[in-house]
C-alpha cells in the first residue's frame, strides 16, 4: 500500500493543466468525501504498527503534495486573462528561429582556433587606457610625430587617460608582469578619431600577436603568418613590403595573392592581384626594454590586423558601416555559420 501512495504522489507531481474543470476533478479525486485521500486514511487504522509511521509518513506527504498542486494549478488559471480565452493550448508553437553569431564574432574566433593551434594565448585588457601602455612604452614618446597617425579620444579632459587605439597595449601589460618565453594573441575593440564611411570607423576591432624567446627572427614570423594565411583563407603565395611601425623594427605590411579570377577580384585588387592584410615587424628592442625585458637576451615579432577588413574580404562586404547597423537581414546571412 505504501509503493501505491508513492506512486500516487508522482502522479501529483507530474499532473499540469490550466483548465479550471480537470484543476476541479483532480481535486474532487484525491480531497472529495469519496477521494483517494479518505480511503488511505479509512485503511491507516489496519495498517501493522510497524508500518503505521511510515505508512503515516507517505500519507501526509500524498496530501501536502495535492494541496501544493491545486494552489499551483489555480494560480495559473487565474493568470490567463479574458483575452486569452480564445487561445487553443493544443495549436503547435510558433517556430523560433535559430540565432546567428555576428560576422566579426565568427571571423575573430576563426583566427583565435588558428593561431592557438600554434600555440598562442588569449590575452585581454582594458578598453580605457592610459598613456603609457598605449603610447610611451611602445616608442611612442611624448611629441613623437607618429602619434598623428592614430587621432585618438581623450577622456576627461586628461591628456593621459584614453579609448585605446590599438591592442598592443595588452601586450605591453603582458610583457610586464610575464617572462618570456610569450606567445599571446590579443583581440579586441578600438577607437580612433576617424570619419564615418563605406571604408572606415571610428570603432573597429583588432588581432595582435606577441612572440617573445630566445633568438627569434623575421623567418619565423614569416613561416608563422604563411601558415595562417594558408588556414584561412586557402591562399599560401604571400609577400612583405617595406613600412613603419614604431613599436618595430624592421616593419612590414603584408600581402596576399588574391587573384584575377573574377570581377570582382579585379575591383578589390585594383587589378593587381593583391592585397594587404596585416602589418608586422620585430618587436624594437626599446619596447622591450620599457616592459622590463633583456633586449640583449630576448628578441621576438609582433603582427596585427583589423578584423573588419578581413571579414569584409571573406564575405565580399563593401561598407564596413554594415557591422554596426545591427540589420536583422543582414545578421540572418550568417544564422547557419558557426
Amino acid at each position: 500500500m505504501i509503493d501505491k501512495i508513492k506512486e500516487h504522489i508522482n502522479k501529483v507531481n507530474l499532473f499540469k493543466t490550466v483548465d479550471p474543470k480537470e484543476i476541479n476533478s483532480f481535486r474532487i479525486k484525491y480531497l472529495g468525501k469519496k477521494g483517494l485521500l479518505n480511503k488511505f486514511f479509512k485503511f491507516f487504522k489496519d495498517v501493522s504498527g510497524k508500518e503505521k509511521k511510515s505508512f503515516g509518513r507517505e500519507l501526509n506527504l500524498l496530501k501536502k503534495a495535492v494541496n501544493e498542486k491545486i494552489k499551483t494549478l489555480q494560480a495559473l488559471a487565474e493568470s490567463f486573462d479574458e483575452a486569452s480565452t480564445d487561445l487553443d493550448l493544443h495549436r503547435p508553437g510558433y517556430h523560433s528561429g535559430i540565432g546567428s553569431r555576428h560576422p566579426l564574432s565568427i571571423v575573430k574566433n576563426r583566427i583565435v582556433s588558428i593561431f592557438s593551434q600554434i600555440g598562442f594565448n588569449l590575452s585581454e585588457g582594458p578598453e580605457i587606457e592610459d598613456d603609457w601602455h598605449n603610447f610611451t612604452a611602445l616608442n611612442l614618446p611624448e611629441h613623437h610625430p607618429a602619434r598623428d597617425m592614430q587621432d585618438t579620444f581623450f577622456l576627461r579632459k586628461n591628456p593621459d587617460i584614453l579609448l585605446r587605439t590599438h591592442t598592443s597595449s595588452v601586450q605591453v601589460r603582458y610583457m610586464e608582469n610575464n617572462s618570456p618565453p610569450i606567445r599571446i594573441l590579443s583581440p579586441g575593440r578600438v577607437f580612433r578619431n576617424e570619419s564615418i564611411s563605406a571604408r572606415s570607423h571610428c570603432i573597429f576591432h583588432q588581432v595582435e600577436g606577441l612572440y617573445i624567446n630566445t633568438q627569434v627572427s623575421f623567418a619565423d614570423m614569416k613561416q608563422t603568418l604563411l601558415y595562417f594565411t594558408e588556414a584561412l583563407f586557402g591562399k599560401s603565395k604571400i609577400r612583405f613590403r617595406p613600412s613603419y611601425f614604431p613599436f618595430t623594427e624592421p616593419s612590414a605590411e603584408v600581402d596576399i595573392y588574391w587573384g584575377l579570377e573574377t570581377e570582382t577580384d579585379y575591383r578589390i585588387t585594383k587589378g593587381t592581384g593583391w592585397l594587404e592584410i596585416m602589418g608586422c615587424g620585430m618587436v624594437d628592442p626599446n619596447v622591450l626594454s620599457n616592459c622590463g625585458i633583456d633586449s640583449k637576451k630576448y628578441s621576438g615579432y609582433a603582427f596585427g590586423m583589423g578584423i573588419e577588413r578581413i571579414a569584409m574580404l571573406l564575405y565580399q562586404i563593401n561598407d564596413i558601416r554594415t557591422f554596426f547597423e545591427n540589420d536583422i537581414r543582414f545578421l540572418k546571412q550568417f544564422s547557419s555559420t558557426v
